[in-house]
C-alpha cells in the first residue's frame, strides 16, 4: 500500500488490542461495537494481514498484530507530544465556566484528585459573579443548570438529579418539621417546595413562606447553619451528605426535570487539557449512576 492507513483505523486498532475487546474499545472511542469492528477489518483489509484471531468472548492478537501494536503506539505517543509541543500554553489551559453552586459544592471540593493526577492542567474556573470576557486561543467547558428543552443541541446531561429536604445533623426537632422550620429554595427552579409536599399529596398552607435565593451556596449554607430545611438534589447534596455536615430530613424525593449538562469544547478547541476535564467529569458522573 502507498498510504497510510485512517487515524480512525488505528485508533480502533491499538485500543481493541490493549483491551483484547472491541466492547471495551467501543466505550473507550465513544463509538459502536460494530463500528470498531469495521474499522479493524478494513487496516486488516488494507494492510493485507490478520490482526486478531476472533474468539467467542475475546480477542487475541496474531504475531503480525503483536508486532503491529507497537508501532502504532510509538506513532501515537510521538503524535501526542508533537502536538502539545506546538500547542504549548494552549494545550494545558482550559476555561471552566459553570455556576456559583456546581463550583463550589461539587467542582472544588473534587479538583484536588485530577490536579494531583494531572498536574499539567492550568484551569480558570469562571462563574457569573465575575465572567471575563473570553481569551483568543484558550478552550473553554461549561457546565450548565436547567431544563433539557434549554440547552443548546449539544448539550449533554450529566445524570438525574432527584430533590428533597436537607438539614444539620444536631439541628432541634421544630427545625426540621417542614410544617414548623423556616424553609429555603432557590428561585426559578420548577421542584420546588410546593412540588415537593404536593408528591406527597401535601398542600402549602398559604400563610406558609418559603425564603427564597437566586443561588444554591445561600440556600445550602442557611441548612448547613442550622436556619431550617433547605430543598437541596444529588450534585450538590452528595459531598454534604457523605461528610456529615448535611443529612437528608425525609427519605422523600422528587425527580428533577432540571440538571447538569456538560457543554463541550468546539471541535477546534479539542486540547488536551479539554480532553482530560471532559473526561475526568464524564466518569465521577458516570460511577454515580
Amino acid at each position: 500500500m502507498t498510504n497510510l492507513p485512517p487515524l480512525t483505523w488505528l485508533r480502533a486498532f491499538e485500543a481493541a488490542a490493549r483491551h483484547l475487546s472491541f466492547t471495551q474499545a467501543a466505550a473507550e472511542l465513544n463509538l459502536t461495537q460494530s463500528a470498531v469492528s469495521q474499522h479493524v477489518r478494513s487496516l486488516e483489509s488494507a494492510l493485507g494481514l490478520t490482526l486478531f484471531v476472533r474468539r467467542t468472548r475475546a480477542l487475541q492478537l496474531t504475531e503480525g498484530g503483536s508486532n503491529y501494536l507497537p508501532v502504532v503506539q510509538e506513532a501515537f505517543e510521538v503524535l501526542t507530544a508533537g502536538t502539545r509541543a506546538l500547542v504549548g500554553d494552549r494545550g494545558r489551559q482550559l476555561r471552566v465556566r459553570s455556576n456559583l453552586s456546581f463550583s463550589t459544592f461539587w467542582l472544588a471540593p473534587r479538583l484536588g484528585a485530577l490536579l494531583q493526577a494531572h498536574p499539567w492542567l492550568s484551569l480558570n474556573l469562571t462563574t457569573p459573579i465575575w465572567n471575563p470576557q473570553s481569551v483568543e486561543g484558550i478552550p473553554e467547558v461549561e457546565i450548565r443548570f436547567g431544563r433539557p428543552v434549554l440547552m443548546p443541541d449539544t448539550a449533554k446531561r450529566l445524570a438525574a438529579e432527584r430533590a428533597y429536604p436537607v438539614c444539620t445533623p444536631d439541628v432541634e426537632p421544630a427545625l426540621r418539621d417542614w410544617r414548623t422550620a423556616p424553609l429555603f429554595d432557590c428561585v426559578g427552579v420548577t421542584t420546588n417546595w410546593e412540588a415537593w409536599l404536593a408528591s406527597r399529596g401535601h398542600a402549602l398552607p398559604p400563610d406558609r413562606n418559603v425564603n427564597l435565593a437566586s443561588t444554591y451556596v445561600v440556600v445550602m449554607t442557611a441548612a448547613m447553619n442550622g436556619v431550617g430545611l433547605s430543598m437541596a438534589h444529588d450534585t450538590l447534596a452528595s459531598g454534604l451528605l457523605g461528610d456529615g455536615r448535611l443529612e437528608r430530613a425525609y427519605d422523600h424525593s422528587v425527580a428533577m426535570p432540571e440538571g447538569y449538562f456538560l457543554l463541550p469544547p468546539a471541535s477546534h478547541q479539542e486540547t488536551p487539557a479539554a480532553r482530560t476535564f471532559v473526561d475526568w467529569l464524564e466518569e465521577h458522573f458516570a460511577r454515580r449512576e
